[in-house]
């Protein structure tokens, strides 16, 4: 089963090359599950058993399914649609020499900069369009192989192989055409969108890597691909939210946007997009708002971002007891310093969904003496508080252009997911849990 979820999971990063086609792709699934699309700007009429979902900004979505009688709480997983990548900058053509023409591009979130030389890209996003009084949004990806980012030769920077530092505005300026091409940039983009140049009155447009999935290894143990942080954990959480739902809490998928620069947007965790939609369940229901806040204190969060792996090459810079390996089973994610929102009561509620699934689990812990990264679940318990575990997968080469991970996990998370959704998850008193 698990090379099939492979193969599913390549054909929809293929499909996700921003986090605006991401979540198209995910529309599309919910669309063919029966689910009913809301607006934020419009009365929402829910149903008992009734399986619904609303985007925001077109980069961010959450599905829900309301269950067939009076509900206790919320199941939330929460992944993210974003991947750090290089952004196109307004008026982005830049003159070398009368000979060459560049883009001007700019850093969008912590990248690894040297696998983006030397390989295939291309550019996807939305754009702008203007359409006598209305404005409207139209999603763009120039599918062929239209730019490189060239490396400097060794032998005109022969301590290259000694390490050394990027510079965004001058080394990561990717080429796009001779000077004498007919081409522009901007008249492409319209072409593609099949608009006018002259009509397009903005765009959020970002660089792709042309590589698809790929499984290899020995025995196939492996997989790589573009943007399995933090695809395969939107991915894997959607699959278990279509498979499986609680008869006691409304489940929840939510795909936020903007995670890899602090998710401080309209879209991304620190806003109200999760607060708000949870309220309106709750009074569309016909709930009172004490009701609200007892469901919300019966609820369960599952924040989902993908986690390291032990490296083969860096094994000591792992934590010296934490190892967490490829195909090993779902990590769990700590942080004394709470960069994660685990603590032991989500630990121990994750475990025991693992132990029903049947799937395995491992420990993510940084070393000591070294600085990790944080993720959404802190950010979004900010506006909505509740119980909630962080948890990835397993994978190698994180915020690179290619990324890997094991090609069993991908089952043992859709199966914990699955457990999850279908579970209901009480509190009788604080600090005491029962899962049924």
């Amino acid at each position: 089963m698990y090379n099939n979820l492979n193969e599913e999971l390549f054909a929809f990063i293929k499909k996700s090359p921003t986090s605006f086609h991401a979540i198209a792709a995910m529309e599309e699934y919910m669309e063919n599950a029966g689910a009913e699309k809301l607006s934020e700007g419009s009365v929402w009429n829910l149903k008992e058993g009734g399986t619904y979902y609303v985007t925001r900004n077109k980069s961010a979505i959450i599905a829900f399914h309301v269950p067939c009688k009076e509900f206790t709480g919320f199941n939330i997983a929460a992944s993210h649609s974003d991947s750090p990548s290089l952004k196109i900058k307004e008026d982005p053509e830049m003159n070398v020499e009368n000979q060459y023409v560049k883009l001007n591009v700019e850093k969008y979130g912590g990248m690894l900069c040297g696998p983006w030389f030397d390989r295939p890209l291309s550019v996807a996003g939305r754009v702008i369009v203007q359409d006598g009084n209305k404005l409207e949004t139209k999603l763009v990806d120039v599918d062929r192989d239209i730019l490189m980012l060239p490396s400097l030769a060794v032998h005109m920077n022969r301590d290259v192989n000694d390490g050394y530092k990027y510079n965004f505005q001058k080394d990561m300026l990717p080429l796009f055409r001779m000077n004498g091409s007919k081409t522009d940039f901007l008249s492409m983009i319209a072409a593609e969108a099949g608009v006018e140049k002259e009509n397009i009155k903005g765009s959020d447009l970002f660089l792709y890597d042309r590589m698809e999935g790929r499984v290899w290894g020995a025995e196939d143990e492996f997989i790589s691909a573009p943007r399995l942080d933090d695809l395969q954990c939107a991915f894997t959480s959607m699959k278990g939210f279509l498979k499986s739902q609680s008869e006691k809490s409304v489940s929840v998928l939510c795909v936020m946007d903007n995670e890899e620069v602090g998710s401080g947007t309209k879209q991304g965790a620190g806003s109200t997009f999760l607060y708000d939609v949870l309220r309106r369940i709750n009074f569309s229901m016909g709930r009172s708002e004490e009701e609200y806040w007892t469901a919300v204190a019966a609820s369960f969060m599952i924040s989902g971002d993908n986690g390291h792996a032990v490296h083969p090459n860096y094994a000591d810079k792992t934590d010296p007891t934490s190892r967490p390996y490829l195909n090993g089973g779902i990590v769990i994610k700590h942080s004394a310093n709470q960069k994660y929102t685990t603590d032991a009561v989500s630990a121990a509620v994750m475990r025991c969904l693992c132990d029903r699934a049947g799937v395995p689990y491992q420990n993510f812990l940084n070393r000591s003496d070294m600085l990790g990264g944080s993720t959404l679940g802190n950010i979004s318990n900010s506006k909505v508080s509740l119980n909630t575990v962080d948890i990835g997968l397993p994978q190698l080469a994180m915020h690179s252009s290619y990324e890997t991970a094991g090609a069993k996990d991908m089952e043992y998370m859709v199966k914990a997911f699955e457990e999850f959704y279908k579970s209901s998850i009480s509190v009788s008193e604080d600090g005491s849990f029962e899962i049924q």
